[in-house]
Parts: structure tokens; sequence; C-alpha cells
């Protein structure tokens, strides 16, 4: 055991002397080699910084992922998990950049917590928000009302296009409870009430790790397993325009193309939540940004995705 630790330490000072010289792929094998031999957190995360600094973004993830599991209080390595993957402006204000391009006639947010994106409302949007336990921090425009109800009553009470003044959804936020299956049917219900050019949003769906994917909140930071919605979407859902912008802290897709005639879901819900609530956070290990068709966070290349008729 002592001799393990000796040949550890050896090799994390080899790698960590190659890595602060500007020479990550030659500090890859020694410090991934240390990390295999030791739990110490640091040399996990030193494994992770020059994976990531050799362009090795999952295996990067992957050791952030072990040293947070051995230190969850370690913020070098959740710093680096967001600095691989997410960038630029936060979903609040790529939200706002979004409303003021399209300034759609209508708008449906699912989860309203204190209204901060609510508030982002347009004058001359009608908007409805859904929260079942609403706690409205600011104030809102006047031609936006909240329903203290689940999403799934909502729906199924409401007569929404007489909501919205007898229009479809133009503009849709998904941001409600973590879960996917939650979001699956958020996402049906949406669809059918809006038309080809309409845009919904879905909101925490690239996972930080796996502690706050879990279905579970065990920390402070959450957001659920909602990324599998949009691996759902992509394998049988190819009619769609899928991109999550990689806006921090946990990525907003845009889902275009939409078909309100469509049944797939509606037909084939208890079978789409039972694979795919199946498929483990692992499934991510590999090719986690094409997976979950991670799209660059600036506006100029955003843009275009909201204005190109589809």
């Amino acid at each position: 055991m002592m001799l393990l630790r000796i040949v550890a330490d050896a090799l994390y000072w080899r790698g960590a002397s190659l890595l602060q010289g500007g020479r990550p792929r030659r500090a890859l094998p020694h410090l991934a080699l240390a990390a295999r031999l030791s739990s110490k957190p640091n040399y996990v995360y030193a494994a992770a910084m020059a994976a990531s600094a050799a362009g090795e973004r999952d295996r990067a993830a992957r050791y952030c992922e072990r040293a947070l599991h051995l230190d969850p209080g370690l913020e070098a390595a959740d710093s680096l998990l967001f600095e691989m993957f997410l960038h630029g402006e936060d979903y609040f204000q790529v939200l706002q950049r979004i409303h003021g391009h399209l300034r759609p006639r209508t708008y449906i947010e699912i989860g309203v917590e204190a209204g901060k994106s609510l508030r982002l409302v347009l004058p001359g949007t009608v908007a409805l928000g859904i929260d079942p336990e609403p706690a409205v921090a600011f104030p809102l425009p006047p031609s936006v009302r909240v329903f203290a109800e689940t999403s799934d009553d909502f729906f199924a009470r409401h007569d929404v296009r007489a909501e919205l003044g007898g229009l479809p959804v133009d503009l849709a936020l998904i941001d409600g409870m973590h879960h996917f299956e939650f979001a699956l049917r958020d996402f049906m219900h949406l669809e059918r009430l809006s038309t080809a050019q309409s845009t919904i949003l879905v909101h925490d769906c690239f996972p930080h790790d796996r502690r706050t994917a879990q279905r579970e909140r065990l920390w402070g930071f959450w957001s659920g397993d909602i990324w599998r919605l949009i691996v759902l979407l992509k394998k049988y859902r190819p009619d769609l325009s899928i991109h999550t912008i990689a806006t921090p802290p946990t990525g907003l897709a845009v889902v275009r193309n939409l078909d309100p005639s469509s049944r797939f879901i509606a037909d084939n819900l208890g079978r789409l939540c039972a694979e795919f609530m199946a498929l483990d956070y692992s499934y991510l290990d590999k090719d986690r940004a094409a997976k979950l068709n991670l799209f660059p966070n600036d506006w100029e290349q955003i843009r275009p995705l909201l204005a190109r008729q589809l």
C-alpha cells in the first residue's frame, strides 16, 4: 500500500510538472495513472485539467465528476466542468434576446417560481405562466396571467387557445418540474397548440454532473433528468430541429419545425417513459455535446436558427 502511494505521488508530481510546462498530452498519462492509483481528489482533478487542456472534454468531465464524488466541495472541478461545455451569456439573457427577436404574440411558461424569466415578456405578448406554487417576487407585465396549478391540470382543465385569444402558442418555455416525464408531457401538450413556425425552449437539458442530474434534489444546484427529453426527441422525432444553446448554468434547447398534428408521443407515452427512464446517466460519458446537440452560445449564430423558415 505504501509503495502504491509513493508511485502515485511520483506520477502526480511528474505529470503536474509537465502540465505546468504546457505539455498536457505528455502529462495526461502520468496524471491518469496517479488518479487510478490514488483516491486523492486533487490527483483526479489534475488529470481532469490535463485532459481538458489536451482537448479531451468527455474524459476531463469524467475526471471532474470523480473528483467531485471524492470531494463535493472541490470548487475548481465544478468550475472546470462549466467552462468546458457552457459559456457566454446566462439563460436569462439569451431568453431576453429570443423574446426581443421573435416578439411572439403568445407565450407560455411552465415553471414560474419567482417570475424572473416571466417578467421578460414584452408589451403586446399575451403570456400564461403555470406553476403549482408560484412565488412571484417581481412585477409582471399586465398581459401576463399566472395559473397556480400543475401543468398537467392546466392543459386538462383549460381551453388554452381561448386563454390566448384564439391564437396558437408562438413561444414556450419548459422550466418546471425537473423530471423527464413531466417535461415530455409538457412538450407534447405545447406542440399540439403550436404551428410549424413556433418555438419551444427547454431549460436544464445539459446537466452539470451526475450528482445534480439525479431525480431527487441532493444539492442546492439541481437540473434533474431533463436531458433524457433531448435524447428521446433526437431518436424518435428526427423531423424536429433541436439545438441546445451552451448557456450557463445548464443549457437551453431551441426546438423548432414543430408538428401539431403529431400523435407519436401521445400514442407511445408509457413505452417512451419506460425506455428513457431506464437510460443511465453514463450514456453521456462519451460524446456528451453531440448527444445533446450542443450549439455555441453566440447570438449571431443563434439568431439564424430562430429566423429560418424550416
